[in-house]
């Protein structure tokens, strides 16, 4: 891809529901997602289709950018999503490719939606165990542009639960993946609409972990989420200084303030920066 992919705050809407969209659009969010797939029942989903172009009818906000969670491309209902994206007014930035279990997957969907003007940001939904142990191969593929774990279907799967603890290693694989890939891993969705700290708590850990997002079905997530992955002010400066010190010093281990910096920090300042000039270019051309 030309420009990085889009990472941070995500906010999933269902499709059938265009009253949502609004809030979606407006909320702020690094990227709002319109779903085509599990939370549209079978029966709605020719609707959903149609009404989904409302989401697309405009340019997408100055600091949000526009997706679309596809059903997956193996199915009669993925035929149907690719083919009524074509239609669009406004091409979807991101195209969400759910139960993703080989590089085939992603083949398939940039083989459809591809053209001279325009490539979207493909992402795989990695949500089975079939997808966990393809990983090496599924985040290699040509089109991939980052992954999100789906943690309701891989506990349903697993028969696991989906506290921390029986999360943990699927989540450290698929980090790993990525970060090998050189690609962005954004957490699911946190499934407690009211547990604000419970949110904060596993925001905060995955993170910690090496994602670089966490996604959300209701906008009462938002601001939690955004103080947890949104590059504050402080730490921009902080890696700005990072960075300025580095390149002044020759590949030595430096000490920046109370700390001793070495080239893994610097780097670790490098993305940071990246992902923060991102969005303020994504602001400025939106």
């Amino acid at each position: 891809m030309n420009t990085p992919a889009p990472a941070g705050v995500w906010i999933i809407t269902p499709g059938h529901t265009p009253t949502r969209f609004p809030t979606a659009r407006a909320s702020g969010a690094d990227v709002a997602l319109v779903d085509l797939e599990d939370s549209v029942p079978p029966a709605a989903k020719p609707d959903a289709r149609l009404m989904a172009r409302a989401f697309f009818t405009t340019p997408a906000p100055a600091d949000t950018a526009l997706g679309v969670r596809i059903s997956s491309p193996t199915t009669r209902d993925g035929i149907h999503d690719l083919d009524a994206l074509a239609d669009y007014p406004v091409v979807p930035q991101i195209v969400l490719i759910p139960k993703v279990e080989s590089p085939r997957d992603i083949e398939i969907v940039a083989g459809v939606l591809d053209t001279p003007d325009h490539a979207p940001h493909l992402y795989a939904l990695i949500e089975t165990p079939r997808a966990l142990e393809a990983l090496p191969s599924i985040v290699r593929a040509e089109r991939i542009a980052g992954v999100l774990f789906g943690t309701a279907d891989y506990a349903r799967a697993t028969g696991c639960g989906n506290d921390w603890e029986p999360m943990l290693h699927a989540r450290s694989a698929l980090v790993v993946s990525a970060a090998a890939a050189g690609i962005p891993a954004i957490d699911s969705p946190f499934f407690d609409l009211d547990d604000l700290e419970g949110l904060r708590d596993e925001a905060e850990r995955v993170k910690a972990l090496g994602f670089a997002g966490k996604s959300c079905v209701h906008p009462r997530h938002l601001n939690v989420l955004t103080e947890v992955f949104r590059p504050t002010d402080e730490e921009i400066a902080a890696a700005r200084a990072i960075v300025a010190a580095a390149e002044n010093a020759g590949g030595r281990i430096i000490r920046v303030g109370h700390q001793m910096v070495g080239p893994p920090m610097v780097q670790a300042a490098r993305s940071l920066l990246a992902r923060a000039d991102a969005r303020t270019a994504h602001e400025v051309t939106a």
